[in-house]
């Protein structure tokens, strides 16, 4: 195992970011922080440091424990990090995804203009649209 170990490369290793390239793009975005502190990708970690992930609507938190060189398998991830995400941040992934899908009858065919203009503008009023 590796003495050192950037924070962009671990992340890309035990899989939050497909690609290590992105890893180092979200922490210079300030998307990855440690104790509440914007983080440059080549900060070292350590083992037992909680760190807080911005991706879109879901902040993620994880806590390493342990380095690794390379990238990891998918169920080899739970030796190097626990995830520590609050519930709620996990409903409020799931209550998004419900609200934005769509069911359509199997066989009935594309939407007509006119169905497309009904769905669009149920998409776009929301709750504060409606007049209870």
């Amino acid at each position: 195992m590796s003495t050192s170990n950037r924070i962009d490369k671990w992340l890309w290793a035990v899989r939050v970011f497909k690609t290590r390239n992105k890893a180092a793009e979200a922490c210079r975005a300030g998307k990855v922080k440690i104790d509440g502190q914007k983080i440059k990708p080549s900060r070292e970690i350590k083992i037992g440091e909680e760190i807080e992930i911005q991706n879109g609507i879901l902040t993620r938190r994880v806590l390493v424990k342990a380095k690794l060189a390379n990238r990891v398998s998918a169920k080899l991830v739970e030796e190097f990090m626990e995830d520590i995400t609050p519930e709620e941040e996990i409903q409020k992934l799931k209550l998004l995804r419900e609200m934005n899908y769509e069911y359509r009858e199997r066989g009935s065919g594309r939407p007509t203009k006119k169905d497309r203009r009904a769905i669009e503008g149920l998409k776009d009023s929301g709750p504060e649209d409606d007049d209870w």
